[in-house]
């Protein structure tokens, strides 16, 4: 043998091992990923719905996640894509994040004194009121 045939040889070696290598990286993180599919977990699925598993059959490979109270879907478990980790805690002094009060939402955005905020941040977003909304986005169309 020469040595091109080898150094080939070598390399055709080498990339085989990197990708059986990958694979076997891959099935460790699915199953990994399948020990923490219990009931009450957040999760992503591949196609972007957020939710919580309220039941897993592993007999069909299906997953029933709550959307929303009351609202419930059914995927194919391959389509839960991620575990979703809790997010970091509100910080009290965020105004913004602990209006409850229209009042309190427009003085936290500076719509009290005539001109109109920056865009709240979608952190603030999530807990606002519906009312709150309302105002918010009903003020963006202006």
């Amino acid at each position: 043998m020469d040595l091109m045939t080898i150094l080939l040889l070598v390399v055709f070696a080498f990339f085989i091992f990197t990708m059986f290598r990958r694979n076997k990286k891959q099935q460790a993180q699915q199953a990994e990923m399948r020990t923490k599919f219990v009931p009450g977990v957040e999760v992503m699925t591949s196609f972007g719905l957020f939710g919580r598993i309220l039941e897993v059959d592993d007999a069909e490979n299906k997953v029933v996640l709550e959307l929303s109270p009351g609202t419930t879907a059914t995927v194919h478990r391959q389509a839960v894509s991620k575990v979703v980790e809790p997010s970091e805690p509100v910080v009290e002094g965020d105004a913004a994040a602990v209006a409850t009060d229209p009042a309190d939402f427009e003085t936290a955005h500076g719509e009290e004194h005539g001109h109109p905020a920056a865009a709240p941040s979608p952190d603030s977003q999530l807990h606002e009121t519906p009312e709150q909304s309302l105002k918010r986005l009903e003020g963006e169309g202006k």
